[in-house]
């Protein structure tokens, strides 16, 4: 069953199972430590990385300013290539031309690369709705399909899952008891998935990067199922965000850095494959017909929008993920839907034009800016948080008891006399909760914190109480080092007089 259902749940009731979890906890700590690592070290070794991280930023920053202009151009050039373009304003325009290919090449199964528009648009369910066969060929998206569960992490699908559990489920699909060894596992995926390929009617891709200037398309992978998936079958789809343009090939050259060195920690990607059109008469292989569905869903949303724009700079490379506190004690499905981590606290309200039932993930976050500071092309991705809690409480949003809360805090902070006289009440009731020097009672807002940490108690005696007494000490001290300085200028003033008559003598 998967964790991802965010109807009738809030991401605290999905997180509160994720932390009561042990082994998501200890799968997701282990691998977010090892792809940070992995970043860290590779970031470093490349050198200048706050220059490239620039650089990539100003690509994407220039590429959304005109996004316009590099579409047409690039749709312009891919038809020039063969390549049928088709237009997707919603998700399920998107899953209704996916459906009419397929039907229109009477398509039996379909083999699939690791894709999070797919995602997106549900696309498996769909195509299983008509009776075509959807296999996920990445290894991380075929466990997760075996478990019925959606992914966990943008780069690594099946990141909550350890090899004892992905051995369970692989041995079901198997009829057989497989050791949990990676080589044993992967060994019988890949001999599975090896006829799904040669059976395979039609072959459905995500997309990297679209380069304008050629009409192209780039995909990064690491396993090499994309490129049978880009060559076997007749018929190829690629869904393709709106925003995956970029403008050159030079471009892709510091894409091609900054993503696998901030996904995984690669210096290059195992496999990056170019695919401009479907097959020629002289290739060797390819599809025979190709096919790229441009999806909107929300996206343009963004464009023009000061505070959210930036958002379509994303690469999808998961290492905010990574970096981020909440995340890595969470996992992905305690935030509901298909993008995960702090990407997912933007980009999933902002898609969806921050409705009631995507409102709350937002709130999923220390604001601590390890998010932004992780990405390679510098989306201020804390700030975007902070403007959707402010969109939320200006649309008549938020807690009632918390606004009241805050507008007693605005009360007592702003008079120093209502400021002392709620201390000293406060002093006074804490013996009813402290113990030790610590407040470790589990009542009213109280409750969350304390559940985790405990809230030290407040002084007998505060800083403001204890200013006068040490006013006064300082002073004393002050007056003190200032007589001793004084005598010792004016032994120096003599010694020196001293000195300078025996010289004229």
């Amino acid at each position: 069953m998967s964790h991802a259902n965010a109807h009738g749940s809030t991401v605290k009731e999905r997180a509160d199972i994720a932390l009561n979890d042990e082994f998501l906890r200890k799968a997701v700590k282990f691998t977010t430590e090892r792809l940070r690592n992995g970043k860290k070290a590779a970031s470093a070794e490349h050198g200048n990385w706050d220059e490239w991280r620039e650089r990539g930023r100003q690509i994407r920053l220039h590429t959304i300013a005109h996004l316009d202009y590099y579409l047409n151009t690039f749709i312009e050039n891919a038809r020039a290539n063969g390549v049928h373009i088709h237009f997707a304003d919603t998700a399920a325009e998107a899953v209704e031309i996916s459906l009419t290919i397929a039907k229109h090449v009477g398509a039996r199964s379909v083999v699939k690369s690791k894709s999070m528009v797919s995602e997106e648009l549900h696309l498996n369910a769909a195509l299983e709705g008509i009776g075509v066969e959807s296999i996920e060929t990445d290894l991380g998206e075929y466990i997760i399909q075996l478990a019925n569960e959606t992914p966990s992490h943008i780069i690594i699908p099946a990141i909550h899952k350890n090899r004892y559990q992905i051995a369970e489920l692989l041995s079901k699909d198997a009829g057989e008891t497989l050791e949990p060894e990676t080589k044993i596992l992967a060994g019988f995926v890949r001999k599975k998935l090896r006829e799904k390929f040669l059976e395979a009617d039609i072959g459905m891709t995500g997309c990297n990067f679209a380069i304008a200037e050629s009409g192209s398309m780039v995909l990064f992978e690491n396993e090499g199922n994309a490129r049978m998936v880009t060559t076997v079958p007749k018929t190829q789809i690629t869904l393709m965000g709106m925003e995956r343009i970029i403008p050159t090939w030079d471009d892709l050259e510091v894409m091609a850095t900054l993503l696998p060195r901030s996904a995984t920690g690669q210096r290059l990607t195992v496999y990056m494959s170019g695919i401009t059109g479907p097959r020629r008469t002289d290739d060797g292989d390819g599809p025979e017909e190709m096919h790229i569905i441009i999806v909107d869903n929300g996206r343009s949303l963004q464009l023009g929008d000061p505070e959210f724009q930036e958002l379509l700079n994303c690469i999808r490379c998961g290492a905010c993920l990574n970096a981020c506190p909440v995340y890595r004690h969470i996992g992905g499905h305690a935030y509901g839907g298909t993008y995960s981590g702090p990407i997912g606290a933007v980009l999933t309200p902002a898609l969806q034009k921050n409705v009631a039932e995507w409102d709350d993930i937002a709130n999923a976050s220390s604001l601590c800016g390890a998010c932004y500071e992780a990405c390679p092309v510098k989306i201020p991705l804390h700030d975007m948080l902070v403007y959707l809690r402010r969109r939320k409480v200006q649309a008549g949003g938020g807690d009632p008891l918390e606004k009241a809360g805050m507008k007693g805090f605005q009360v007592i902070m702003t008079n120093a006399s209502r400021f002392r006289g709620v201390l000293k009440l406060a002093k006074l009731g804490q013996p009813l909760v402290a113990r030790d020097g610590y407040i470790k009672a589990k009542i009213g807002p109280l409750a969350g914190w304390n559940s985790y940490r405990h809230l030290p108690a407040l002084p007998s005696d505060s800083f403001r109480d204890r200013w006068t007494t040490l006013y006064g000490e300082l002073q004393a001290e002050a007056g003190t080092k200032s007589e001793e300085a004084r005598r010792r200028m004016e032994a120096a003033l003599a010694k020196r007089k001293q000195e300078g008559g025996r010289g004229h003598d």
